[in-house]
């Protein structure tokens, strides 16, 4: 599959899915057409799962738990094969860095910076085996009934596991989610998105290639009417979705109905308080740096920056500055600093905002439109605007783009309340130079993550929010625990 004249990238099962140990032949010879964000180019098929597919699937990771050595081994063996799964995925981070780019718009240096950590989420897993308290002994309550017992506290896999990842970083966040699912003993689909399949069948290969045993990993790219099936199933333990909430309040509608358990990271509309002791041109430069990464296509980006009202101007103009620097182009020429949105519908929904924004009142500062030196790809020009009211509509909806708005707030007390005044909280900042400080305005914030002085974020802790951005948290040993069911065993003595 050739994608340009100097980039060559293949992937094995393109017109197949990997079910049950084996790459399989597709129900129907309906395909997704990938397009390349820079270019508007078709660049490669996959395979449309139709809901004989995705019966097949569910059926093998099914009979996978229920039937096969997976579940069964220790810890230390299942250790033992994601570390091989883990080397064999090492091998494909140079074909999924030069095919990251094409899909989602992200800059090719930083997919080739990023692609190769990923194998070590899978490596920091499986050095949970032997450290994790998957058991441990409990002193049990005396029973005026059965008396004294003695007490196990076991931390069993939940089961087959939906894995649904989105198109801006499929690889990573489907990692994030296999990992401590294959260690705590758990199956696994993955369903990935139609926009950005090429991740799942690296990882498919990385499955193949190492032997990892059948059914244990599966992988099929569906429609939203095929994927739900994975949310209905009860052969489907637990789903873990990373999405809009929008999608994620239809999951755990479907899902509350057989109470399956569910994993949802979903939007945000995170906010930066600039305090008044931070230094506003460092912190311009900073948060238009932040956002420049996929596009701002990421959700927990700080995209309401809150402000002291006497230096919102100042603070904006500053912001657009820095903003409007910003090199658009080509996201595979090093000289560029933010590529494309991911499609022409993307760009669309981001210009629909754009025009709300003004409407509504709202000062736009820079940006706003489509660069005018591009004449094709999905660009968006960096965009700022000053003077906006937090109930506006730009203020409280998720837009997945670079599009910032600066709110003026009269006191610290408001400038937090304004931060907390949304249906989300995925992640915030705190601009100032006293850690103390920041800290303690860190507390009163409804967030999942909050950074000082940037948007930091960290899966080696938890990742997750408050909120409509989500139940539950990936990554670190709180990632692992949602792919547990604790079960608690009393017997009359020591085994």
């Amino acid at each position: 599959m050739s994608l340009t004249d100097d980039v060559q990238v293949h992937l094995k099962g393109a017109n197949s899915f990997y079910i049950g140990g084996e790459w399989v032949t597709p129900s129907s010879d309906a395909t997704f057409e990938v397009i390349d964000s820079g270019t508007e180019r078709a660049i490669f098929k996959v395979a449309e799962a139709q809901a004989a597919d995705m019966n097949h699937a569910m059926e093998a990771a099914h009979q996978a738990f229920e039937k096969g050595p997976w579940p069964r081994m220790s810890h230390a063996e299942r250790a033992g094969h994601i570390l091989a799964f883990a080397d064999a995925l090492q091998s494909k981070a140079e074909a999924y860095a030069s095919i990251w780019p094409r899909e989602s718009g992200v800059l090719h240096g930083i997919a080739q910076s990023m692609a190769p950590q990923i194998p070590d989420l899978f490596r920091y897993y499986a050095s949970l085996a032997n450290s994790f308290p998957f058991e441990e002994v409990v002193p049990a309550m005396p029973s005026p009934i059965w008396g004294e017992s003695y007490g196990l506290l076991r931390r069993e896999p939940v089961g087959v596991v939906a894995a649904i990842v989105p198109w801006n970083g499929p690889l990573d966040l489907a990692a994030v989610k296999m990992a401590p699912a294959f260690i705590a003993g758990c199956t696994v689909i993955l369903k990935m998105s139609p926009e950005a399949p090429a991740a799942g069948y690296l990882l498919a290969e990385a499955a193949d290639e190492c032997g990892l045993p059948a059914g244990v990993f599966n992988v099929v790219t569906a429609n939203r009417e095929v994927s739900e099936m994975l949310v209905r199933d009860p052969r489907v333990d637990k789903i873990a979705f990373t999405g809009s909430t929008a999608a994620g309040r239809r999951i755990a509608s479907i899902a509350g109905e057989r109470i399956a358990r569910v994993t949802l990271e979903l939007g945000g509309k995170s906010a930066a308080i600039i305090l008044d002791d931070a230094d506003l041109n460092h912190a311009a430069q900073v948060l238009a740096g932040a956002e420049t990464f996929l596009s701002g296509q990421v959700c927990a980006s700080l995209t309401r920056i809150v402000v002291a009202r006497s230096k919102q101007d100042e603070f904006a103009e500053a912001l657009a500055a820095a903003f409007s620097a910003v090199k658009v182009g080509d996201p595979f020429d090093p000289a560029t600093q933010m590529g494309p949105l991911t499609s022409a519908i993307q760009r669309d929904r981001v210009e629909g905002y754009i025009a709300k924004g003004l409407e509504e009142g709202a000062r736009l500062v820079t940006g706003g439109g489509r660069p005018k030196d591009l004449d094709r790809g999905y660009f968006i020009e960096p965009t700022v605007f000053a003077n906006v009211d937090n109930k506006q509509v730009i203020a409280q909806e998720e837009i997945f783009g670079p599009v910032l708005s600066v709110i003026p707030a009269d006191s610290e007390e408001e400038a937090i309340e304004i931060a907390n005044d949304t249906i989300y909280g995925l992640n915030a900042a705190v601009f100032t130079p006293d850690s103390t400080r920041a800290y303690g305005v860190a507390k009163q914030l409804r967030s999942g993550t909050v950074g000082h002085n940037n948007m930091k974020l960290d899966f080696s802790i938890a990742f997750g929010g408050f909120k409509q951005s989500g139940i539950g948290r990936e990554g670190g040993k709180e990632g692992l625990r949602s792919y547990l069911e604790t079960k608690t065993v009393l017997l009359d003595g020591k085994p």
